[in-house]
């Protein structure tokens, strides 16, 4: 006759609450404090919100619940920083479009009874540009660049629940413009690796511009992202799920553009056609969501792919959309070092090459 286990149901129903209430209060107290400091105006050092690892890309470009030894991980949420990535080093490498390229270098260390740390370096070039003033005359060459320092720290607060968090002093040069931001992200994950399932909530970039482009000019907010993720493993079948929802602060983040509001417009009639309530609620829930998958070929081989909903919609063009928002990569391990190769299409024109070097240092000395 199976029994049930009362006391260890009240107790992952203890330690849930708790999680729950840790990840409310969380959000309350950045959401709060980004308030505070938001002030009119865009969004300065965008590229805080873009994926460099590989593997990330190939999944669509957001992952804050995947929870191994991967050190790129904790660059979307730093409570995925754990004792697994102890003395790994991560290099990226991003050939974007128009000369630009990105990157981020990272390095782990494990302390027992303190927690674990990681510092890394994100960057993003924009490249070579030529100069000319109001009359058109050139006035010479001039580059322009981002620029963001990690700072990790993260521990366990108990068998299933970890928690971290990311300083970020971001410096942004551009030709004679300079700024200046203080960023911090904030995780928790619950870890379950009997049922092969992570789940996880991040805030992402909330920050203030200490010094702004221009002396008298607006203060601008940074890209501050909500994310909630979740990753479920099959126990007989090689195969990883995630879900991905963002940018949970804002509900709408639907936008039309003239083409689409002139589209929307039948010309014999002038009505303006309008869809369903249901579809207007399914396109706005969708938006948030990414999709992606994992197939592990042996110990070696990680085959991924991924859907990005939002990218689809926002950059596909309606007459030939293409693969515009799918994703997909490769991750070998070869000898001591793992090679990813990861390739999101981000518009008809093609995609962006993301490549990813990863090594545990251990692996290197020698036993005797």
């Amino acid at each position: 006759m199976m029994q049930f286990n009362t006391q260890k149901g009240i107790s992952c129903c203890d330690q849930l609450c708790r999680m729950l209430m840790q990840m409310a209060t969380l959000l309350l107290f950045i959401s709060a404090f980004t308030n505070v400091i938001a002030q009119p105006g865009g969004k300065a050092f965008q590229f805080l919100d873009v994926a460099n690892a590989a593997r990330v890309a190939a999944i669509g470009g957001k992952a804050p619940a995947i929870y191994d030894d991967d050190l790129n991980m904790p660059f979307h949420n730093p409570a995925l920083l754990n004792d697994q990535m102890h003395n790994h080093v991560v290099l990226n490498y991003v050939d974007y479009f128009a000369g630009i390229n990105y990157g981020y270098a990272s390095y782990a260390r494990h302390y027992k009874g303190i927690g674990n740390f990681a510092a890394g370096m994100h960057y993003l070039n924009y490249g070579k540009f030529q100069g000319a003033d109001e009359t058109g005359a050139l006035t010479g060459t001039f580059r322009a660049a981002d620029y963001a320092l990690n700072i990790i720290y993260s521990r366990k607060l108990d068998s299933l629940f970890s928690f971290g968090i990311n300083l970020k002093p971001v410096y942004s040069n551009l030709e004679t413009y300079n700024s200046f931001a203080l960023a911090v992200d904030a995780g928790i994950v619950y870890h379950n690796p009997g049922w092969m399932f992570t789940t996880a909530l991040v805030l992402r970039n909330a920050g203030i511009q200490l010094s702004r482009y221009y002396p008298n000019g607006e203060r601008e907010s940074l890209p501050f992202d909500i994310q909630l993720g979740i990753s479920q493993g099959l126990k007989h079948a090689p195969l990883r799920f995630y879900v991905i929802a963002d940018h949970l602060e804002k509900w709408d983040l639907t936008y039309q553009t003239e083409e689409e509001l002139k589209d929307a417009v039948n010309e014999l009639t002038g009505e303006t056609s309008e869809k369903s309530g249901f579809d207007i609620f399914g396109d706005k829930l969708m938006r948030h969501i990414t999709l992606g998958t994992e197939l592990l070929i042996g110990k070696n081989i990680v085959c991924s792919l991924g859907y990005n909903y939002r990218r689809r919609h926002e950059m596909k063009v309606d007459s030939k959309p293409g693969m515009v928002g799918f994703s997909w990569g490769v991750s070998i391990r070869i000898l001591k070092f793992r090679i990813s190769y990861g390739r999101p299409v981000t518009h008809l024109a093609g995609g962006s090459n993301h490549f990813s070097l990863s090594m545990n240092l251990d692996e290197f000395y020698k036993k005797f």
